[in-house]
């Protein structure tokens, strides 16, 4: 799974992606899983003190908490492979 491909499918398509290439996508942005909670799979990453709250749902990711990873994305200005 090459990240760059998969992000760029990330910004163009908003839906129908699926929980493991969120996962993915998430350690290649420097995220680590911290717990999980029910449903919520909650993700941490050292240098911001935001979470990413992602659900499995049918083995997809919910649109709307795609799009707050990329808010993220774009507020700390994070690059792939890179511990803000």
């Amino acid at each position: 799974m090459n990240p760059k491909k998969l992000m760029k499918k990330l910004m163009d398509n908003k839906k129908n992606i699926s929980f493991n290439e969120m996962t993915f996508l998430l350690e290649s942005y420097g995220f680590c899983l911290s717990r999980i909670s029910g449903s919520h799979h909650i993700f941490v990453n050292s240098n911001i003190r935001e979470l990413v709250n992602i659900q499995n749902v049918n083995g997809q990711v919910k649109p709307y908490q795609i799009k707050q990873f990329l808010r993220l994305v774009e507020k700390y200005n994070m690059q792939m492979g890179e511990d803000k």
